[in-house]
């Protein structure tokens, strides 16, 4: 009987190994700009086509390829970084296993043009699937030059997978911005082909990187971070704990000028600043940290975007206590923050870290007034209000019971309200029961209801800045905002380009007028950014409105006064059937008198 083990063609075996490497368009973005920084470049351009869907080039000015490597250069493993097993150790570029040009042409048209310095001639090669179809000498400058396109035509399947072209443009700028930051000596010129053009000039320094990749205004609240451990050093910035992001897209981490997704790295930033930072809030950071090349194993996964460290613990130590420092001495407007206080708990955290690693290792707004503007202990009945008077402070087993109560689930201004718990929960009594409200979840879903119905009327209500407030954004929010600017304009944010990476915001909604439209405008650009936020239009008009609703309500550990909760519960009964908050979480819980008899064993 013959057997059923068969070798696969070649053309196949391409394939497969493309797809370890070439995930989308920005996957080509970052092998060829590293094969361009690996070959000395000091300027390099990009140019996308819809988003780099359609084509992408890349253009160097950089040493250039042989004429007899440039075959070479497109065979599986041609590689001239390493020779043996011993330089896998030793690996000081970012490209080395010679697997991203042939992996790119196998999936695409590839045609490249490229010139050595000392020669009078370059060489122009075309690949088609894989297979080079011509290879001639041709008049160029010095330099290299590969445009790739027709991108997964032969891979229908993995096309299928391509999001919008928006979206991809922004996965290629995000690379671009990563490499970037981490060769502040190279001129980068990005064109995508709308007014959202990228130049970023050769910087002095580090600092003067992250305002032109990042932002003047995020820059503006970062300050340096170092230290030195053994032969481990770690340098950078890191912000300030009042300027914080919803998303922990912003910080970016760097092995050997590497830049690095690990989940152990990223641990240890967050226990800097823990207890600092509001909940659920990240830091922003560009750190880079250097150490013996075979104390660090790059070759764990065909991106080399994951590393495994010789010494975790040690480099976690190294990363708190720098950041801590920084935390701590940096900031003058800051909580003062020993380290004693921050490393509280330290070794626990440490243990938590190292036990992920083995595994990863081996695999006052609106109609709310200011808390400090009423008396708490006085009782207050607005004019007409069917609420009974009852202070904030008053216990539940003092309220008087009224037989004339209707049932919980009828209407919010029909339950009696007796008091708030932990800042955040309100508690009714009903003819029924005992029913909690959620503050910020209510709040937040009747903002989103009343953003809606302005949209949809086509009556933004919109409040125009005194003072027009001007915003820095990195290219891919940018990016972004030009395509949903017309959402924000629903709901009376007047946008407006300003020129560079600035815009400038003229009104906001009457809703949310008290927020801070800089740093609420950038949260909410973040939030769709995310890797799910690929939606349709109507969708993502929706997910805004959400984020836009969430940033402006009430917050939990805000006291209220029971005439902000009428106002509240006469909101919610104005949206009948609305029973959670924009993302999902119930608005209200009830307990039946059922089921607090049984609580209580009285059942």
């Amino acid at each position: 009987m013959a057997g059923k083990i068969v070798v696969l063609p070649e053309a196949l075996v391409r394939r497969i190994a493309a797809g370890e490497v070439i995930e989308r368009p920005a996957s080509i973005v970052k092998e060829l700009v590293e094969n361009s920084l690996d070959a000395n470049a000091t300027e390099i351009s990009v140019t996308l086509s819809k988003g780099g869907n359609q084509s992408i080039r890349v253009t160097d000015n950089g040493e250039g390829i042989h004429p007899e490597d440039v075959p070479l250069a497109f065979s599986r493993h041609g590689t001239s970084k390493i020779s043996g097993f011993e330089d896998l150790y030793r690996v000081h570029s970012f490209g080395f296993r010679g697997e991203a040009l042939p992996s790119i042409a196998s999936v695409s048209h590839l045609e490249i043009i490229t010139r050595r310095h000392e020669d009078d001639f370059g060489t122009k090669a075309v690949f088609e699937s894989g297979e080079m179809k011509e290879c001639i000498s041709t008049g160029c400058a010095p330099g290299t030059s590969v445009t790739v396109s027709s991108i997964f035509e032969s891979v229908p399947v993995r096309r299928k997978f391509l999001k919008s072209d928006i979206a991809e443009q922004g996965y290629c700028l995000d690379w671009i911005t990563r490499l970037a930051l981490s060769r502040t000596e190279v001129r980068f010129n990005v064109s995508t082909g709308a007014r959202s053009d990228w130049n970023i000039p050769a910087a002095r320094d580090l600092s003067e990187r992250l305002a032109l990749t990042l932002g003047r205004d995020a820059r503006a609240q970062m300050v340096p971070a170092s230290g030195q451990k053994n032969n481990l050093s770690l340098s950078g910035f890191v912000s300030r704990p009042e300027f914080s992001r919803s998303n922990a897209t912003q910080i970016y981490l760097y092995v050997n000028g590497r830049f690095v997704r690990d989940h152990f790295l990223n641990h240890a930033v967050m226990t800097a600043y823990r207890r600092i930072i509001e909940p659920r809030r990240y830091p922003m950071a560009v750190l880079f940290l250097h150490l013996p090349t075979e104390d660090v194993d790059v070759n764990v996964h065909p991106t080399k975007m994951e590393v495994r460290f010789r010494n975790p613990r040690e480099i976690y130590g190294l990363i708190v206590e720098a950041l801590t420092r920084a935390i701590g001495v940096g900031f003058s407007n800051a909580p003062s923050v020993g380290l004693e206080d921050k490393t509280l708990g330290f070794e626990s955290r440490v243990q938590e870290a190292m036990r992920k690693y083995r595994i990863s290792s081996g695999a006052g707004k609106s109609f709310f007034q200011p808390a400090d503007r009423i008396n708490r202990d006085q009782s207050f009945v607005p004019e007409g209000s069917t609420m009974p008077a009852v202070p904030i402070s008053t216990p539940f087993e003092t309220c008087e019971r009224d037989d004339g109560l209707f049932d919980v689930g009828s209407s919010f201004m029909s339950l009696r309200y007796l008091g708030q718990v932990a800042g955040t929960y309100l508690v009714f009594e009903g003819r029924e029961g005992l029913t909690l409200i959620d503050q910020h979840a209510a709040h937040e879903r009747v903002l989103f209801e009343k953003l809606r119905r302005q949209a949809d009327q086509q009556k933004p209500q919109g409040q125009r800045l005194l003072l027009p407030e001007v915003i820095s954004l990195p290219p891919r929010e940018l990016s972004l905002l030009l395509e949903v600017m017309p959402i924000f304009a629903d709901v009376g944010i007047e946008l407006e380009l300003f020129g560079g990476d600035s815009v400038v915001v003229k009104s906001m909604p009457l809703l949310i007028a008290d927020a801070d439209a800089g740093s609420l405008i950038v949260d909410v650009l973040s939030e769709c950014v995310r890797p799910q936020a690929n939606l349709p239009l109507v969708e993502k008009r929706d997910k805004i409105f959400a984020s836009l609703a969430c940033r402006a309500a009430v917050k939990a550990n805000n006291p209220l006064t029971p005439a902000e909760v009428e106002n509240l519960c006469r909101d919610l009964d104005s949206f009948p059937g609305i029973s959670t908050c924009p993302h999902g979480r119930p608005i209200r819980i009830s307990f039946s008198k059922t089921e607090l008899e049984k609580m209580f064993k009285r059942r």
